[in-house]
């Protein structure tokens, strides 16, 4: 906070408006923060709910793992709510993560750029979600989601801008908030709170 009230001024007034920061708890199991993740893409936050609570009753007392999520077939999936394709990028996660060719146990040793490069060969993960997955699942403090959409909201409210910024626009405004970007985009996204838009990643 210090570092991006000292580079940014627009940084500096939001800080000293905005509600402190909870503390982030960390989703520790990185095979379900994944699954999750894409159980959750362009579903309303309930109907995501729903169908996470009727996985996690399928899979029993396991969970969703790895080996759960390769025991159930395409049909299985599909009969609890979850589309074809997203069932086929459950099975693809499992598959991978089973074989070893996704090692989840060693991903956090990785530099980011790294972990997203594992993450994307996954169907249905993209660079989005694999940037969530390193400030949400590994707690890393220089992520800038720039394609996030509340990000990018924020920074053309804030900064005054005329029309919703672009990627290089985006990079060019965050350059002074490293090596604290994550930091920086949490307050992106809590301004929405405050401007009573409810926009965001968090």
């Amino acid at each position: 906070m210090r570092h991006l009230r000292r580079v940014d001024p627009v940084m500096k007034q939001l800080i000293r408006t905005c509600p402190p920061l909870t503390a982030l708890e960390l989703q520790r199991n990185r095979f379900f923060s994944l699954a999750n993740s894409i159980l959750s893409q362009q579903i309303s936050i309930h109907a995501a709910r729903s169908i996470k609570a009727r996985l996690l009753e399928r899979t029993g007392t396991e969970g969703i793992t790895p080996g759960t999520i390769a025991r159930l077939d395409i049909e299985d999936l599909r009969a609890i709510g979850i589309s074809r394709q997203k069932a086929a990028y459950l099975r693809d996660l499992a598959e991978k993560a089973n074989s070893g060719s996704l090692d989840l146990d060693r991903i956090g040793r990785m530099r980011d750029d790294r972990v997203i490069e594992e993450l994307v060969q996954v169907r249905g993960v993209g660079v989005w979600t694999a940037q969530m997955f390193l400030i949400f699942s590994l707690g890393r403090l220089d992520v800038f989601p720039h394609d996030d959409y509340g990000v990018r909201a924020a920074i053309h409210r804030l900064y005054g801008l005329d029309e919703l910024p672009g990627k290089a626009s985006c990079l060019r405004i965050a350059g002074p908030w490293r090596p604290y970007a994550t930091i920086a985009s949490w307050y992106c996204w809590r301004s929405h709170e405050m401007n009573g838009r409810g926009s965001g990643g968090i």
